[in-house]
């Protein structure tokens, strides 16, 4: 106990840097996650569209939707692995 209070100002800093590692790592999870939804989500349009059930209007509007959504995502995750650096 009193080694880890010698210890704190040693040991604090690193665990710091670990603790921001790991939320960014767990943000950069998630936005992943909403990637691949969004393309599943892109697919199912894709398909929806090349089986006639929306008209070609729609599709763009969505499609347009879908895409700079994941662009939104991709924008994420580089500027927190910016962070990182």
């Amino acid at each position: 106990m009193f080694l880890d209070l010698l210890l704190t100002p040693i040991t604090a800093p690193i665990s710091g840097i670990a603790w921001v590692g790991n939320k960014v790592l767990e943000q950069a999870n998630a936005a992943l996650d909403d990637k691949e939804n969004l393309s599943k989500q892109l697919l199912a349009l894709q398909l929806a569209f090349d089986m006639g059930e929306i008209p070609e209007e729609e599709f763009e509007i969505q499609e347009e939707e879908l895409l700079l959504a994941i662009q939104a995502l991709e924008d994420e995750v580089r500027a927190a692995e910016q962070e990182l650096e």
